[in-house]
């Protein structure tokens, strides 16, 4: 039997919302963060005084753009706990990042926000296709990254069976597969080709697996990628965003019916999408930096986060009945941006050329390097076809669609790097000091 629109949401009162009423809920809780920001955070406070605004200058939801930006910088700079708004004791969990590039950033959580963790996560579970009684094999790591711990909860609420996997130990998490049969899994979409490859193996074909549905996150991908996964997993793929400074995974998910843009849950989080060179806002529909406000997180509110990655919002009108904003696949990140001989390239552009490829594989490495003054560019792409032609028309689809000339090398499958769980590194760069 066919779900009705409202049986394909977790939360219906909440993500059928009228819009007007998530207008006018929004607009007041922006209003709370931000007086909360600057009543019991020095660094918000601060920040307002310098511009000249107060928290009564936030009459509308345009108002918002006037309000600073926050930056991972600001989290690394107030470490660990000084963009707290609730003293330490009331914290429940702390969640980090590795910090290999400086400081790790912190964040915490009391009980309300892991209430609202769980829910968020519960309904983009549910949107995945995942429903009560459903065993899940929770993939993502399990410690201080926030995906393994923030799926299990929402996991728990939404009543699925979870199998703590965590990541990497790939051939175990077959066996678990083999003899758990659960319906659902969720780790990185490179890690899930990692598991397909490694269940082809031991000679499972996708219609053996017990497998339905994926849901994938923690790094941009594809839907080359999406068609492949979905081929060798046998499941229907969704994408899950999320980061730790505005909650975890779950800020948005795609609904398993459409999987056309994941929709962002507007009663906790809103969003902007700003130009990346200006900071002004664009127009739904315009690609850009998305910037996101934490409305119902009380231990650490963040606000206008600029997570750096882009994307677009889409308003138009969706069959599933939700009101929220849908955001598209991530197409990269400006602080991932490569400057090669004057032109602007990000690896996701790069991925775009091979995607309608057949005779090449996902799994992709880019190498920066140095001739004497001119920066070099070597796309290395698995293939099972080791033919000159090829090579030479990825180097043209790349010069004709993303402006740059490289080198490209076609390697043996399976000899590329490969996710064990975490996220995949796509770029080395060899430069040195630029």
């Amino acid at each position: 039997m066919l779900e009705t629109p409202v049986q394909s949401m977790f939360n219906p009162h909440a993500e059928a919302m009228p819009i007007e009423q998530l207008r006018a809920h929004q607009l007041a809780r922006l209003q709370e963060t931000v007086a909360r920001l600057n009543e019991r955070v020095p660094m918000y406070r601060e920040r307002f005084a310098q511009t000249g605004l107060t928290p009564n200058d936030l009459r509308s939801l345009d108002d918002l753009s006037r309000f600073p930006f926050t930056r991972k910088s600001d989290l690394r700079d107030n470490y660990p706990f000084g963009l707290l708004s609730v003293p330490q004791r009331e914290l429940r969990r702390v969640h980090a990042s590795s910090g290999t590039t400086g400081k790790p950033t912190v964040v915490g959580y009391d009980q309300s926000d892991l209430d609202v963790f769980a829910e968020v996560v519960a309904r983009s579970l549910y949107a995945a296709g995942a429903r009560p009684g459903m065993m899940f094999h929770n993939a993502y790591g399990y410690g201080l990254f926030t995906g393994g711990l923030g799926l299990h909860g929402g996991a728990e609420r939404l009543g699925l069976s979870t199998i703590p996997v965590s990541g990497g130990g790939t051939e175990r998490q077959v066996v678990i597969i083999q003899d758990f049969q659960p319906e659902i899994i969720a780790c990185t979409p490179s890690y899930a080709l990692v598991l397909a490859e490694a269940l082809h193996r031991q000679g499972y074909r996708p219609e053996d697996n017990s497998l339905k549905y994926a849901i994938l996150g923690a790094e941009p991908w594809s839907e080359k990628m999406r068609r492949d996964v979905e081929a060798k997993l046998g499941v229907k793929a969704t994408n899950i965003y999320g980061l730790s400074e505005i909650m975890g995974p779950g800020v948005s998910n795609e609904d398993v019916t459409e999987q056309a843009g994941s929709y962002l849950w507007e009663d906790h989080f809103y969003p902007e999408i700003v130009d990346p060179d200006t900071g002004e806002n664009v127009p739904d529909g315009e690609y850009g930096v998305l910037v996101l406000t934490s409305m119902t997180r009380t231990a650490m509110p963040i606000l206008r986060y600029w997570t750096g990655d882009i994307t677009r919002l889409i308003a138009e009108p969706n069959a599933t009945g939700r009101t929220a904003r849908r955001m598209d696949m991530i197409r990269g990140r400006s602080d991932d941006l490569i400057i090669l001989r004057g032109v602007n390239v990000y690896p996701s552009q790069l991925e775009a050329v091979l995607l309608h490829m057949g005779e090449v594989s996902p799994h992709y490495h880019i190498y920066l390097s140095r001739t004497g003054l001119m920066d070099e560019l070597t796309l290395k792409v698995e293939s099972g076809a080791q033919d000159p032609a090829l090579r030479a028309e990825i180097v043209r689809l790349v010069k004709t669609n993303v402006g740059v000339t490289i080198e490209c090398e076609l390697c043996e499958p399976g000899s590329l790097p490969r996710s064990e769980g975490g996220k995949l590194k796509r770029v080395t760069d060899l430069r040195g000091d630029r």
